[in-house]
């Protein structure tokens, strides 16, 4: 894979150096939205990721049944969210984001992507996927819906040396 460099001016939204912006740089409120919730999820930022997201907010990562949801039904709310932080993210030692594009209208955005995650054994998984994030008017998300597919990613797993 090739690194793409990230650009000379990264977004204010983002306050990790682990997330590389290559997309639209306007401040609509999905982007932004999306943008905070990737620079938590790599700081390992539990709370702060938690801000992003409106109470009853609905995530599914990926959409559909997966070892993370086997029902395919999403995580609902903080608490539904916050369980799927420790079953799918805490256990991840570094994480990656490489935003490639991302389109943007009313109150909804999708960003096209990989995402590198790093485990504590020195192996890693690279993860193409399209995240869509729609937000309500405060700019909180009330939805996230990651697409992507777990056999793909899992036959990129390079064990650590």
């Amino acid at each position: 894979m090739t690194s793409i460099q990230p650009s000379a001016t990264q977004p204010s939204a983002i306050s990790s150096s682990a997330v590389e912006w290559h997309a639209a740089l306007d401040e609509h409120p999905a982007r932004l939205a999306s943008m905070r919730s990737y620079s938590a999820v790599a700081k390992g930022d539990l709370d702060e990721w938690l801000t992003v997201y409106a109470p009853d907010a609905l995530l599914e990562d990926p959409v559909g049944p997966s070892m993370f949801d086997e029902e395919g039904t999403g995580h609902r709310g903080h608490e539904g969210i916050a369980a799927f932080w420790r079953l799918a993210i805490e256990p991840i030692d570094s994480f990656r984001f490489v935003i490639r594009d991302s389109f943007a209208n009313g109150s909804t955005c999708a960003n096209v992507g990989t995402i590198h995650t790093a485990f504590a054994d020195g192996g890693s998984t690279y993860t193409d996927l399209v995240m869509v994030y729609t937000v309500d008017a405060e700019g909180l998300v009330t939805s996230m819906r990651a697409f992507w597919e777990p056999e793909r990613t899992m036959a990129t797993y390079a064990a650590g040396s």
